[in-house]
């Protein structure tokens, strides 16, 4: 039977067995696999048993759905390949091959089994420079408006002159008592 092995730190060797033609994958609880992980959306993906194919369908992910690194919106997986939902690596495991799908006394039998490494996968993540949308591709410049400049303070500047007008009309009421 088909499934998916987690690869990704903190749900290393984690599986989901591929059992019924329809399953859902996100963060949230109410998906038949969930992965609470915040780069993996709320609903991420579908996964759908057609025949001996197991098609891989993004739900307008926010970080995407990839197999081998390539972006995918739907896509075959095959056996071996790396899918990856947000920053979380899974690879697809058939079970063909193993020793224990074998019969005894086969030549896939007495092959030993196949052994997976416990590696951590570093994915790169962050923004290049050239990335940036800053229009022309370059680095944005220096004195361009960028939304965040100081906004003037004339409303500090209206309530001063206020208090000293109203101090100014104090003193001079103060005087006339007092000269009075």
């Amino acid at each position: 039977m088909a499934r998916l092995v987690l690869l990704s730190e903190g749900f290393n060797g984690r599986t989901y067995e591929l059992k019924v033609e329809k399953t859902t994958v996100g963060r949230v609880a109410d998906n038949a696999f969930e992965i609470p992980e915040a780069s993996v959306s709320s609903h991420h993906a579908e996964i759908i048993l057609r025949g001996n194919d197991i098609v891989i369908r993004d739900l307008g992910s926010t970080n995407g759905t990839f197999i081998n690194g390539e972006k995918i919106t739907e896509a075959v997986l095959k056996p071996g390949q790396t899918l990856r939902f947000g920053t979380i690596d899974l690879r697809l495991d058939t079970g063909e091959g193993s020793v224990a799908s074998a019969p005894s006394g086969s030549p896939a039998a007495s092959r030993k089994p196949k052994q997976t490494l416990d590696q951590t996968v570093i994915i790169p993540q962050g923004v290049k420079l050239d990335e940036l949308g800053s229009g022309g591709g370059g680095p944005p410049q220096l004195g361009s408006s960028t939304g965040f400049e100081k906004k003037s303070n004339r409303g500090g500047k209206i309530f001063a002159i206020l208090v000293i007008v109203i101090g100014l009309g104090l003193i001079a009421a103060l005087a006339w008592v007092l000269l009075k």
